[in-house]
């Protein structure tokens, strides 16, 4: 990839759309007739520190979550999606990280999950990647948008999509329950950096403030789209023979919350 494309085309769109076209007003002392970085970072839901970090090429691989919050304020074709996909992918490799550097799962760990179906449960490493769940689980997360990306990710999720603090009723608490996670292991200054420029000081306060000791079971409350309000027990299990993984598994906590996820379950057909 050559000196730093991704951030010149960022700019270059920036600069060819308008405010009229996102629904802003034109404003005065507008240099140019093209967005300001701070409109484009208020419409993606990242911080301009960020966006400043992507267009001057001090951050050349930002999630696709990232991607696809950008590609709406910036006005994006099909075709420009899939290129800015591809500018970002040869970042990737150029700096070394390559898929097959993610933890594979095991056959035993995917046959666990087999075995919790249909319940909801994940399998995620010390930074947040979703790397199996069940479809339990995916009927629970895939309508709140947790499950986008490739892996999706927990920690990038909860400080970074606006529609995870309309799911999360107790989002604070949710927050430092990521960090603590993220804390609970080595130190992963190749992921904090970015998801900080990302996050801003939602997660640099919480960095600073929360232990590394997440909590091995609780109750979480789910805002869900089709289900209501739900109360979920969740027990984590720490991995330590397979790269850190945890196995979180989720669980109704009361017979209304049972209720509303027999509601969303697929019918079985029953043999006569």
């Amino acid at each position: 990839m050559g000196d730093n494309e991704l951030g010149l085309f960022l700019r270059a769109r920036r600069a060819e759309v308008t405010p009229a076209e996102v629904g802003l007003p034109p404003g005065i002392r507008r240099r140019t007739p093209g967005l300001r970085r701070s409109e484009v970072a208020m419409l993606a839901g990242i911080s301009v520190e960020y966006l400043i970090r992507l267009e001057q090429g001090r951050d050349r691989r930002p999630s696709p979550q990232v991607l696809a919050a950008l590609a709406g304020p910036l006005r994006l074709t099909a075709a420009e999606r899939a290129h800015l996909h591809r500018l970002t992918r040869t970042a990737r490799l150029c700096g070394g990280l390559v898929r097959d550097q993610y933890p594979t799962v095991r056959p035993g760990l995917r046959g666990l999950l087999d075995q919790l179906e249909p319940g909801a449960a994940m399998l995620v490493d010390q930074v947040g990647d979703v790397l199996a769940y069940t479809s339990g689980f995916r009927r629970l997360a895939a309508p709140i948008g947790l499950l986008a990306g490739d892996p999706p990710n927990l920690i990038r999720y909860v400080f970074t999509d606006p529609r995870a603090r309309e799911a999360y009723p107790d989002w604070a608490h949710v927050a430092d329950e990521q960090v603590a996670a993220l804390k609970d292991g080595p130190p992963r200054q190749d992921f904090t950096g970015a998801l900080e420029a990302a996050a801003g000081d939602e997660l640099t306060e919480r960095l600073r403030r929360v232990p590394g000791l997440p909590r091995a079971h609780g109750l979480l409350r789910l805002e869900h789209p089709e289900a209501g309000s739900l109360r979920l027990a969740y027990e984590t299990m720490k991995l330590p023979g397979d790269d850190n993984l945890r196995l979180v598994v989720q669980l109704p906590a009361d017979e209304a919350t049972a209720e509303a996820l027999r509601r969303i379950a697929p019918l079985r057909l029953v043999a006569g």
